[in-house]
C-alpha cells in the first residue's frame, strides 16, 4: 500500500488544526482522526453546487455565496453551471486551505480561485451574510461536518435560528439556501421550517460514481417576499 504523506498543517481560528495528507495522487484533509474531505469522495460536494444552481437557473446575473472552499469541488461545479455574468463570493476562514489550493493542490484547483467571476473573502461566512450588501440568489454552506459541527464550536452559529435568519435576510426573494451534511438532522430541518424556509432534503452519495456513504443536502427556499 502506498504510504500516506503529511503535506501540511493549517491552523483553524478557534479550533484544532487541519492536516493535509497525500497518498499517491489522492489528497485528504483530516481533523484529528476524522477525514473531512478527500479527492476520492467529491460527489456530494459537487451535488451541493449543481443542485443549488439548478434552483436558480432562470435568474439573470446570479449572485452566489459559498461558505467554505474545502477542496473547491463545489466552487468548480458552480462555475461550470453559471454564465459569464454570475458573481460567486467564496468565504474561507482558514488561510492554509487557500495556500494548499494554490500550492500542492494547484493542479486540482485548476485556477478556479482566479476565475474573474470569483471573489475570495478570507473570513467567516456568517459575517459576510450580515454585511449590508447582500442580495444573494443562493447561499451554499459546507463549513463543517453539518449542523452538529466538528471543526470549530463557532461554526454552530450558522445553524441556529439567528444564523438561519441571517441567511434568509441575505437572500433575494425566492433564493436558495443549500446546506451540506454528513448525516440527517431532523432538528435542523425543523429549524429551517420555523425560520420560514420551504425545505427539500436530498440524499446524495459521497462518490461521483454513485457509491460510498450517503450524505444529505438541504435545499431551503426563502419566501418570495
Amino acid at each position: 500500500m502506498t504510504p500516506r504523506e503529511l503535506v501540511g498543517v493549517a491552523e483553524v481560528p478557534g479550533g484544532p488544526p487541519l492536516r493535509l495528507f497525500r497518498r499517491g495522487g489522492d489528497f485528504m484533509i483530516v481533523l484529528d482522526r476524522n477525514e473531512l474531505m478527500s479527492t476520492r469522495m467529491s460527489g456530494s460536494e459537487v451535488a451541493l453546487g449543481t443542485l443549488a444552481c439548478d434552483r436558480i437557473a432562470s435568474r439573470p446575473a446570479p449572485r452566489l455565496l459559498i461558505g467554505g472552499y474545502g477542496m473547491g469541488f463545489t466552487l468548480r461545479a458552480v462555475l461550470a453551471r453559471v454564465g459569464a455574468d454570475a458573481e460567486v463570493v467564496v468565504a474561507e476562514l482558514v488561510p492554509g486551505i487557500v495556500e494548499w489550493a494554490r500550492g500542492p493542490m494547484a493542479a486540482l484547483t485548476a485556477g478556479c480561485l482566479d476565475d474573474p467571476r470569483v471573489t475570495l473573502v478570507m473570513g467567516d461566512v456568517g459575517a459576510v451574510m450580515r454585511e449590508p450588501r447582500q442580495g444573494f440568489d443562493a447561499i451554499l454552506l459546507d463549513v463543517d461536518n453539518g449542523p452538529d459541527g466538528l471543526t470549530r464550536e463557532a461554526n454552530g452559529d450558522l445553524y441556529v435560528p439567528s444564523g438561519l435568519a441571517d441567511a434568509k435576510r441575505a437572500l433575494r426573494p425566492g433564493g436558495t439556501l443549500a446546506v451540506w451534511s454528513a448525516a440527517p438532522d431532523p432538528s435542523f430541518t425543523r429549524r429551517l421550517i420555523k425560520t420560514g424556509f420551504e425545505v427539500e432534503e436530498v440524499r446524495v452519495r459521497a462518490r461521483e460514481n454513485g457509491k460510498g456513504a450517503t450524505h444529505l443536502i438541504w435545499l431551503a427556499r426563502s419566501p418570495n417576499g
